[in-house]
């Protein structure tokens, strides 16, 4: 079986983020025939404008994410919620995959996106806002690939989200999602 590359975009900044503390726990549970690599640097991209999107000039930062996001089989987004909605850093990351317009990263890939946010329900008015601008964008959205963690800086203040057995079992639920989708993607 050929190894299947996951891109994960977190979209939080902040250095203690539960977010990254749970793309952190994929990585570490991820199946052997599967790599996850978390893309670090959305904090760098500028905000997409199509004056600094010329070929030859594009910025550097915004240039690697499409690299990696080319070179990926699969997208995870990995999203807090910011005033019930996705933060700014990984919608404008979403921006940069979409272009070029029907040609960008985005276009066809097949894409996820879970999280974790204080509120009681997880970060889910977010996680949807995601896969409504992924898919808008071109993306093949993984609607069956769920996680959704609820009340993440209490859960998470003393335990890191990869020594929670509940999420770790959940995190195993989204690569068995990952890889049907990728079956009937393949059939």
């Amino acid at each position: 079986m050929s190894k299947n590359t996951v891109l994960a975009l977190v979209g939080s900044l902040r250095a203690d983020s539960t977010n990254q503390k749970l793309a952190e726990a994929i990585a570490l549970n991820a199946p052997e025939h599967v790599d996850v690599l978390i893309h670090e640097t959305l904090g760098n991209i500028p905000f997409y404008n199509e004056d600094i999107d010329v070929e030859g000039q594009v910025p550097a930062a915004a240039a690697a994410l499409r690299a990696a996001a080319n070179d990926a089989d699969t997208l995870l987004l990995v999203t807090p919620e910011h005033n019930g909605t996705v933060p700014a850093s990984l919608k404008n990351a979403i921006d940069w995959l979409s272009r070029p317009y029907g040609a960008g990263a985005l276009t066809g890939k097949p894409t996820a996106v879970v999280g974790t946010a204080f509120g009681q329900f997880g970060g889910v008015w977010a996680q949807d806002e995601a896969r409504k601008a992924v898919g808008i964008a071109g993306a093949t959205v993984l609607e069956d690939v769920k996680l959704a963690v609820p009340g993440s800086m209490v859960r998470f203040a003393e335990v890191h989200p990869k020594d929670d057995a509940e999420v770790v079992e959940q995190i195993k639920g989204v690569f068995v999602a990952l890889e049907e989708s990728r079956t009937v993607a393949a059939a």
